[in-house]
């Protein structure tokens, strides 16, 4: 079972066939910076974690999906179904989030090339 972050954003990353450095060069990183998200060896923040989701074509519940189930199921197993509820809301929001931001960035741009 994987049950780690980073051992499923490479699981992600090898189905797409895609290498570490491939993703290191989108991300704006070096490879061995990379590999240390892989290995959980560095903190993942949110806009980071969406950025990879995006590069890896999938969603940020999917990245999380396992090791939420896992820890729920672990703590809060007569209510696991809520709580795995709650983390496919909270992602979904933030990816909303992430896309009204990009919207407002395009829409501003386009303003300023309208105006000058």
């Amino acid at each position: 079972m994987v049950d780690e972050i980073g051992s499923r954003i490479r699981m992600f990353r090898e189905q797409k066939g895609l290498s570490q450095e491939n993703l290191a060069m989108e991300l704006g990183i070096t490879q061995p910076s990379y590999a240390r998200l892989e290995k959980d060896d560095s903190r993942i923040n949110v806009p980071r974690l969406i950025q990879i989701a995006k590069l890896l074509d999938v969603t940020v519940a999917e990245v999380l999906n396992e090791k939420a189930n896992t820890v729920i199921n672990q703590q809060n197993s007569q209510y696991p179904s809520t709580y795995y509820a709650s983390v496919q809301t909270i992602n979904s929001d933030k990816e909303h989030i992430q896309s009204l931001q990009n919207e407002v960035a395009f829409l501003k741009k386009t303003v300023e090339k309208l105006l000058g």
